[in-house]
């Protein structure tokens, strides 16, 4: 069996990790494949949502180094950074930079990376079962994969210190009262609620759901004015798109709207 698959159902790219021997810990491989299928879901104007989800018990217990290109010789100054540039941080940028939404679907527990993954999609939605673990400090590590910029922007910065210096499993409830998780349902019904919300995304004004995700995703690193630029830049170009003259249209003539995506 493949150790992600794919699948693309009512317009919903699915991407699952699959492997639960080892708790969906992600290689190399997986992690290259996952950044392929999410600028594959960015240029297909046929895929419109994307879930990101995992089988077994786990969503993904962090990174797992084996099966990575080796290096040869001695390590020198600046290996580890370009490994973090190439690795981690350009994985959660693929989730983060994907122009169309991502859900989360976390099955089980999330450590390290994979919790990273979980944070960085725009929806996150999580069984009862599932809990978040920020475990680098356990080893010895700094956080890497965008989480000391994830997690102040979800929970603030207190929070985040508190999570990151100790290093506590959270469950998935305390998870959603802190603000990093959008719902927790009962395990047997993830799969029906990743897939109620991402068909519903995927019958959505697809280029104006992108825009929006990008000026949310920006809106903590600018200033006002330069933000209020980008919102208005933003909505001239979505003006242009077909969805958003049927948005119109539709308003006007006091009808449901049918968007494409286009």
């Amino acid at each position: 069996m493949p150790d992600v698959l794919h699948a693309v159902e009512n317009g919903v790219s699915w991407i699952t990790l699959n492997r639960p021997e080892a708790m969906n810990a992600v290689t190399w491989d997986q992690r290259e494949r996952i950044i392929g299928l999410l600028a594959s879901a960015s240029a297909d104007p046929e895929i419109r949502a994307v879930v990101v989800t995992a089988t077994g018990r786990g969503f993904c217990a962090g990174a797992d180094l084996r099966g990575a290109p080796s290096s040869s010789g001695d390590r020198v100054a600046g290996d580890v950074a370009r490994m973090i540039r190439l690795g981690a941080q350009r994985f959660i940028g693929a989730v983060l930079d994907c122009e169309k939404p991502v859900i989360a679907a976390v099955n089980g527990t999330a450590a390290g990376i994979g919790a990273h993954l979980a944070f960085a999609c725009d929806l996150v939605l999580a069984a009862d079962s599932a809990r978040f673990i920020e475990v680098f400090v356990r080893r010895g590590l700094v956080p890497d994969g965008g989480g000391a910029y994830l997690l102040p922007r979800l929970i603030g910065p207190q929070r985040a210190k508190e999570l990151m210096f100790f290093g506590d499993a959270v469950p998935a409830a305390e998870a959603e009262r802190l603000g990093l998780v959008n719902r927790v349902v009962p395990a047997e019904a993830l799969e029906k609620t990743a897939r109620e919300w991402a068909e519903r995304l995927a019958q959505g004004p697809t280029r104006a759901l992108a825009l929006t995700k990008q000026l949310v995703n920006a809106s903590l690193d600018v200033d006002r004015t330069t933000a209020f630029a980008t919102e208005a830049t933003a909505q001239e170009l979505n003006m242009g798109t077909r969805d958003a003259q049927e948005g119109v249209a539709s308003f006007v003539e006091r009808r449901e709207a049918r968007y494409e995506g286009r």
